[in-house]
């Protein structure tokens, strides 16, 4: 019976293989469970954007008919105006979130400005619906940049768990398992040989006596 070179066939490297293995196939299921998690959240998650993609595009659509509207009632250059006069956003806070391990983004808007702008308080209404849904359509941008960056790091991690578990189950765990083998048939063989030889030292004695 072979073994692994350099592995002596003893009671104490059986007991370390088998405790190694058991480690192995315990860190294969972790890592196997984590995965499906992982699987499942970025699922979940890629359902959800693509949930908010639809609604950007009623949106986007909703807000460019009331803007040509407003374009049309005041004129272009009055509407560009009031435009260039809204507010930029840049209170965008950046922070992150800990899922089974990995660090996950979450993206916020801190500080918004004035959900009507006061320069189109009264002036119209197909202004005021432009600028409300154009609002909006800023917040599901934020929201679907939160997920889109999630879903690719889920995936990242999805890929590091898979290898893994793929090298636990194809490669250390059959590893052990060819290592028990081999040392539990060297020992039985030794046992074999040490009972031939005890019978034929007792037969030795006995012929003797």
């Amino acid at each position: 019976m072979e073994i692994s070179a350099g592995l002596v066939a003893t009671k104490g490297n059986l007991i370390a293989a088998k405790y190694t293995l058991r480690l192995a196939k315990q860190g294969y299921e972790l890592m196997d469970k984590k995965r499906m998690i992982l699987l499942k959240e970025s699922m979940a998650l890629g359902e959800k954007a693509e949930e908010i993609r639809n609604e950007l595009g009623r949106l986007q659509a909703a807000a460019r008919k009331s803007l040509q509207s407003a374009v049309i009632e005041l004129g272009g250059e009055y509407v560009r105006s009031i435009g260039e006069s809204v507010e930029e956003e840049k209170a965008v806070c950046i922070s992150s979130r800990s899922v089974m391990g990995g660090r996950l983004p979450v993206v916020e808007l801190v500080c918004e400005v004035e959900l009507t702008p006061p320069s189109t308080v009264g002036v119209s209404c197909t202004l005021d619906e432009a600028y409300i849904r154009f609002n909006e359509i800023k917040k599901l941008l934020v929201k679907l940049s939160e997920l889109e960056n999630t879903i690719y790091r889920l995936e990242l991690n999805i890929k590091r768990t898979s290898k893994r578990a793929n090298a636990l189950e194809n490669i250390t765990i059959p590893k052990y398992e060819a290592r028990i083998k081999d040392i539990l048939g060297t020992l039985e063989e030794r046992e074999r040989d040490e009972f031939v030889r005890g019978k034929v030292v007792k037969r030795g004695k006995a012929s003797m006596e």
